[in-house]
């Protein structure tokens, strides 16, 4: 599988790859100086892990995801928002790591949890104790018997070397996944270990183009790939882990699937190799474009919230709300009264007093947020 540029595919994608620049140099650069882009950053991580189940096809609530991981759910969880919740935790431990980690052989590794290759933490192979082990009759003759094995094993090669008979070849059992011990997700067809390793290959390539036509090729590769079936979604992690790591976006973590949800799936789908890379520029661009817009409304958001509280005491729980507020979605009472560590009549409050927009208008489960 090719995924070198040529002159002619270069000149196709030159508009769209200049475009993308500018967008992602215009982001960047106004959330590193912008008094409200420590809330931006947490803000993508729900937006984001959100449109990654919306490509998926797949539909979860931002209230819900919020909600979720304050453990504060107003219903039982569902399958997609447990995934969805994975890509929120997954986007915070690629952005408080190294900005090469992600990329690395141990940072794939750690976020496909799989164990794939080297560098997997240590795996827990029991949680009885020693005492219980040790009465095992089968555990107190095991390294016994497995010698005896190997003496046997070698045995009968030199017998088979004696006479002249060909030695068959030992097949090296597959290791079996250990999240997944009734093998109900395992393929012998399809080999992630390698299909990561093919993807990763395409690294060096990538290091050789510019940063944002860099990571359309890698989340090109991801999709042709598919190196993790259960996992498709760290593609577009990756990708943003990726323009990180280059300087491009290194105020934030990019919300790459934030603008990869607008563009049509026949685009994104396409079996044209030149349509699909100039619908991840396309989305590249629309997701900075998006952040702009939401940089405006915090920014409105904070100006408004700090002529509430300029004249208070210092020790007033405002300031500490209004930067709570702009790193949530939404907020709810409860969730402020436990930030805060306030009572919940304190936390209602203390909304009513910081001027924000009720979002749901009913008696229980009542939201705030920044609209």
């Amino acid at each position: 599988m090719r995924y070198e540029i040529d002159n002619a595919l270069l000149k196709s994608l030159l508009p769209a790859v200049v475009q993308a620049e500018d967008m992602l140099a215009r982001l960047d650069e106004r959330a590193a100086r912008s008094p409200v882009g420590e809330g931006f950053t947490e803000r993508g991580h729900f937006f984001d892990a959100a449109g990654a189940l919306w490509v998926a096809g797949e539909l979860v609530h931002i209230e819900d995801l919020v909600l979720h991981d304050a453990h504060m759910d107003s219903r039982t969880p569902s399958h997609e928002l447990t995934i969805a919740h994975a890509v929120l935790r997954a986007r915070r431990r690629i952005w408080t790591a190294d900005p090469t980690w992600a990329l690395s052989a141990a940072g794939l590794n750690a976020l496909a949890g799989a164990g794939l290759n080297e560098g997997t933490a240590p795996e827990i192979k029991s949680l009885r104790p020693v005492e219980e082990e040790a009465d095992d009759p089968d555990e107190l003759l095991a390294a016994e018997l497995a010698e005896i094995d190997a003496v046997l094993a070698r045995s009968q090669k030199l017998l088979d070397a004696h006479i002249g008979k060909e030695a068959e070849p030992e097949e090296r059992p597959k290791e079996k996944r250990s999240d997944d011990p009734l093998g109900l997700f395992g393929d012998d067809e399809w080999d992630e270990g390698l299909r990561l390793a093919d993807w990763r290959a395409v690294l060096p390539l990538a290091g050789d183009l510019p940063p944002v036509l860099a990571a359309a090729v890698l989340f090109e590769a991801w999709e042709r790939i598919e190196p993790l079936r259960r996992q498709n979604w760290l593609g577009g992690l990756l990708v943003s882990s990726h323009l990180r790591a280059r300087g491009k976006v290194a105020s934030h973590l990019f919300s790459f699937y934030g603008g990869l949800k607008t563009v049509r799936h026949e685009r994104r789908r396409s079996r044209d190799r030149l349509t699909r890379l100039l619908a991840f520029l396309e989305a590249m661009s629309e997701s900075a474009a998006t952040g702009l817009k939401e940089m405006d409304r915090l920014t409105l958001a904070r100006t408004q919230m700090e002529l509430r509280f300029r004249d208070r005491r210092s020790n007033s729980s405002l300031p500490q709300l209004a930067d709570f507020v702009l790193s949530r979605p939404m907020v709810s009472s409860a969730m402020v009264a436990k930030q805060l560590k306030v009572t919940s009549r304190g936390a209602l409050n203390l909304l009513n007093e910081i001027g924000i927009r009720e979002m749901t208008g009913r008696g229980r489960y009542r939201a705030w947020g920044i609209l």
